[in-house]
């Protein structure tokens, strides 16, 4: 059976957490746990999952925001690129300057991924692919067998993620996304942090970021 892929928008700015289940197995992976730790956890159960790993495509508050509550509900472990480990623990504290929002601190990471990593649970397998510009250790994790990438905040429909915040890099970005995203092939779907699914095909034809980039 092919691996399932459940999308879940969540949390006040509206990111995509995904829940990727093995029905043959019932192993369950979460990429990135924006919010509503419960809700994510009933998510699997109901399909009769267990999760086994929560991953962060990078450390922003929006994107870890339920991986402390998912990790003491689940006993999974918790995995991201170590590049962003400061900016993981000082979350709180740009999230209080930035929103004036009180969130509690991330789970702290088990272990770290690594570009070229190959990462299974069950029938689930997900390469890591560094694709920094976004945040210092933003990566990407590409599911093989259902041809899709879950790119974060690295690419999106018609667009690519935010530079102007700390650590961030507009030519580093897009770097990222024509060395790393762009050869996985036009079919590939993109899964991304916010808003609607896209693909390779789409957006190396229409995106204006990469079409400006791509003409130099």
């Amino acid at each position: 059976m092919a691996v399932e892929i459940l999308k879940l928008t969540l949390g006040p700015l509206q990111t995509n957490c995904y829940v990727l289940g093995d029905p043959a197995s019932g192993a369950a992976i979460v990429i990135d746990p924006a919010d509503s730790a419960t809700l994510i956890q009933q998510t699997a159960s109901e399909r009769g999952w267990t999760i086994q790993l929560i991953l962060a495509t990078h450390a922003h508050f929006d994107h870890v925001l339920a991986s402390a509550d998912l990790k003491a509900l689940t006993g999974a472990p918790f995995r991201l690129h170590a590049r962003d480990l400061p900016l993981l623990r000082d979350m709180p504290g740009r999230v209080r300057q930035w929103l004036g929002l009180e969130v509690p601190p991330a789970a702290e990471p088990d272990s770290f991924v690594s570009e070229g990593e190959i990462i299974v649970a069950g029938a689930i397998a997900l390469e890591v692919l560094f694709t920094p510009g976004h945040a210092p250790g933003h990566v990407s994790y590409v599911l093989q067998s259902e041809r899709t990438v879950f790119s974060g905040d690295c690419l999106f429909y018609g667009s690519i993620g935010r530079t102007d915040l700390p650590g961030a890099d507009h030519a580093t970005l897009l770097r990222s996304i024509t060395d790393k995203l762009l050869p996985l092939g036009d079919d590939f779907t993109v899964a991304p942090g916010h808003m609607r699914n896209t693909t390779i095909g789409y957006e190396r034809l229409h995106n204006p970021f990469l079409a400006e980039y791509l003409a130099r």
